[in-house]
């Protein structure tokens, strides 16, 4: 059997370690060929590949990225899309997909096997932690981690100065990763896309802060919003999948801050770096398993799934019911935090 490999939507901490143990044991233990498709399903499309086999995949276990390289190409939006992949496994005698992505990248293998019939098995990753179906996504933990470190330092200089700071990370449209790491580094408000704010809430626990005698740290979720007004943009273009680049809600809040309690207020977006560098140890470990279970998925023709973390326990959930609606914060969650704020 040979085997396909992809790796689509956002680089993430981890997908090297899926494509390893995919390879390692694929090869090792059932004698599968691989090859990977270059760029997500842009690769598939074009038929771009870079051979995969045991010597390829040694050392990446601890880098960051994807040594398969990533996009956000949309077969369904693009021209003979999908006869170019179906093509393009014939070409390359290709038996079964792995698709490794987030929502957008899944559900595009979900509707290549439920309408096409092109076997794929599908393998969770976003540093948004919003799939359904998985307790957990690999590469969040390491946007966590890298979150609550940059909190952590950001704290000193706001006691230093005296001064509001905002913290945007990522997320889009779950506050999983604003939720984290505003917790664990000591926010002192935490607002997400899943609980609309009140700015004047927002600088009442601000001005409590400094009624205190210490500097607040507000961490915003990129996709969060005011219950008066709409999604805070600064770029209103849309990729292939429809999506807007989130991002701005940080400066936009930092100024509404500092115009209504006349405290100084700065910004800090963290972006990128979140998705960047070496992945966790729990990362590694999950993204690992993660492989390993579904070349599994594979030898058993169980194809249409998704590899998912359930307890301790990798299982396979169908990857149209894990891509038909994103996985948000509960309400409970959130309100478990608030002791903190203010």
């Amino acid at each position: 059997m040979k085997v396909g490999v992809l790796t689509g939507g956002g680089d993430c901490p981890g997908l090297n370690a899926v494509i390893r143990g995919v390879v390692r044991k694929g090869e090792q233990e059932y004698g599968y060929g691989f090859i990977g498709f270059k760029d997500g399903w842009r690769g598939a499309v074009e038929g771009a590949t870079v051979p995969l086999g045991i010597p390829a995949v040694r050392g990446i276990l601890p880098r960051g990225g994807t040594i398969l390289g990533s996009s956000r190409t949309n077969p369904f939006k693009t021209e003979n899309g999908v006869r170019g992949i179906k093509e393009n496994l014939a070409k390359y005698e290709v038996d079964a997909l792995i698709a490794i992505g987030g929502e957008d990248t899944l559900g595009v293998a979900a509707k290549l096997y439920e309408e096409y019939g092109i076997p794929c098995v599908g393998v969770p990753k976003t540093i948004d932690n919003d799939l359904s179906g998985t307790d957990y996504t690999f590469g969040f933990d390491t946007a966590v981690g890298i979150a609550t470190e940059a909190i952590d330092r950001l704290h000193t200089t706001a006691e230093s100065h005296m001064r509001v700071l905002v913290v945007e990370v990522m997320g889009r449209h779950a506050g999983w990763i604003a939720l984290h790491s505003g917790l664990a580094g000591g926010a002192n408000v935490i607002l997400i896309p899943e609980q609309r704010f009140d700015v004047d809430q927002v600088c009442a626990w601000v001005t409590s802060r400094f009624k205190a005698s210490y500097a607040p740290i507000v961490v915003v979720a990129e996709g969060a919003m005011p219950k008066d007004g709409e999604l805070v943009l600064k770029d209103a273009t849309t990729d292939s999948f429809g999506h807007v680049r989130l991002s701005g809600v940080g400066e936009w809040l930092a100024k509404e801050i500092e115009g209504r309690t006349g405290k100084e207020a700065r910004t800090t977006v963290l972006g990128h770096v979140q998705r960047g560098g070496t992945p966790s140890a729990f990362d590694r470990w999950l993204a690992t398993r993660f492989g390993l279970h579904a070349i599994e998925a594979v030898r058993d023709g169980d194809f249409g799934k998704m590899v998912a973390l359930q307890g301790t326990d990798i299982v396979r959930v169908p990857i149209a019911e894990a891509t038909a609606k994103l996985k948000t914060v509960d309400p409970a969650l959130y309100r478990e935090a608030g002791v903190f704020f203010g």
